[in-house]
């Protein structure tokens, strides 16, 4: 019996043995297989690079710019899309620029309008409330005057002011500028969102818009101009370029933006090639011939489309032919040069009894309300001249504005 459980003790013995060496052994072999399967990862990652820090793109266009030694940092993270439909706005700030909005045209009588000191959205909110119509009694429209270069910081004020006064109900817009250019990265979307906003744009006597500010004189529904409007060649920011070669492929995608943003916009592609043909530190003034040749003066003729097919949907085809009539017989017989506004509103009022406006069906589209908006977006007609001093007993008159280009 004892025999029996001495060699039964034995066998147990060598079974807990042999299942403690199995343990040892799949323990072994799982460090193992997960050293192996960890090896690749832990070797990509000692041997994967560091991302290298990209330079920020900038695409200069200012006259006489050229590129900075100095590494400039990133460009900020993309604001959300939808950002402007909420109340919770990422921190911007105006750049070197200054900024004013009022709620006039005039801004010989009224000046510039109120300095614009925040970008947050209870503090644009403020500055355009007086510019409220309708029932809040205000103009029903928001000036916005801007002094300085085309950068984030512009291109953060256009978008939350327009976004603002679509909120409210401020139906016009003016974007008042003087500019000599800036980054072309910035001007594009800046333009982007003064065209879906739909501003008319003023360059007022005395004021400029050179370079990267034309890109967003084009984006404009309507464009008054009495300053300058120049042009030149764009470059490119810490350019690595030491050949012509390698410096026209540093500018090829930029300028084939260039080229898709203003055929949206319904300006000529022309424009870009004169523009690389003007050297940076130089600068070609454009003529009244040529803004009208490029497509960069009066109405938007893309928007100008726009709104026709929009009215045809709302109104119908024959309503529209009807309208273009009524609008070539009112530039033939109602705009006489010299004729006041209110001439010119009677005349216009004649003519809608001949056209058959206002229409029974679509009566909140007069052509007439169309006129109205145009003249109100164009530059205020600059005052009569002045008698300011005398010399030797005689009266000296000042010399008037500058002419307002068509």
């Amino acid at each position: 019996m004892a025999g029996r459980d001495q060699a039964t003790s034995v066998k147990s013995g060598k079974a807990t043995s042999s299942h403690a060496a199995l343990r040892i052994a799949l323990s072994r072999w799982f460090a193992v297989a997960a050293c192996c399967c960890l090896l690749p990862l832990a070797c990509q990652r000692t041997q994967a690079p560091e991302p290298a820090v990209q330079p920020r793109v900038v695409t200069l266009g200012n006259q006489g710019d050229a590129p900075q030694a100095a590494h400039e940092p990133e460009r900020p993270a993309p604001r959300p899309a939808d950002y402007l439909s909420g109340t919770h706005w990422p921190p911007a700030h105006l750049g070197a620029g200054k900024a004013w909005i009022s709620c006039s045209y005039d801004y010989d009588a009224d000046g510039d309008g109120a300095p614009v000191e925040s970008l947050d959205f209870l503090a644009l909110v403020d500055a355009l409330t007086p510019c409220r119509g309708g029932v809040a009694g205000g103009t029903g429209l928001v000036r916005l005057r801007y002094h300085g270069s085309i950068d984030a910081g512009f291109t953060a004020l256009v978008e939350r002011v327009g976004a603002i006064a679509q909120r409210m109900d401020i139906d016009e817009h003016i974007l008042d500028i003087d500019s000599t250019g800036g980054q072309v990265e910035e001007a594009i979307p800046a333009g982007d969102a003064i065209a879906g906003a739909q501003w008319a744009i003023w360059v007022r006597e005395r004021s400029i818009c050179h370079s990267a500010c034309v890109l967003v004189l084009a984006a404009g529904d309507t464009r008054s101009i009495a300053g300058k409007v120049g042009i030149h060649r764009l470059i490119r920011d810490q350019s690595r370029a030491t050949t012509r070669r390698e410096l026209s492929a540093e500018l090829h995608d930029v300028t084939e933006q260039v080229r898709d943003y203003l055929a949206r916009n319904g300006v000529a592609g022309s424009l870009a090639d004169q523009m690389m043909i003007v050297p940076n530190r130089d600068l070609r003034i454009l003529s009244s011939a040529e803004l009208a040749q490029f497509g960069l003066s009066g109405t938007n003729a893309v928007q100008d489309d726009l709104d026709r097919i929009t009215l045809m949907r709302q109104c119908g085809d024959e309503f529209v032919r009807r309208r273009d009539a009524f609008m070539r017989a009112f530039d033939a017989q109602c705009m006489t040069p010299g004729d006041a506004a209110d001439a010119q509103q009677a005349c216009g009022q004649a003519l809608e009894q001949r056209f058959g406006f206002p229409d029974a069906k679509c009566g909140g589209q007069s052509p007439m309300k169309y006129y109205a908006r145009r003249a109100g977006e164009s530059l205020p007609a600059p005052p009569a001249a002045e008698p300011v001093s005398s010399v030797g007993g005689r009266r000296r008159t000042a010399a008037p504005r500058a002419a307002r280009q068509p």
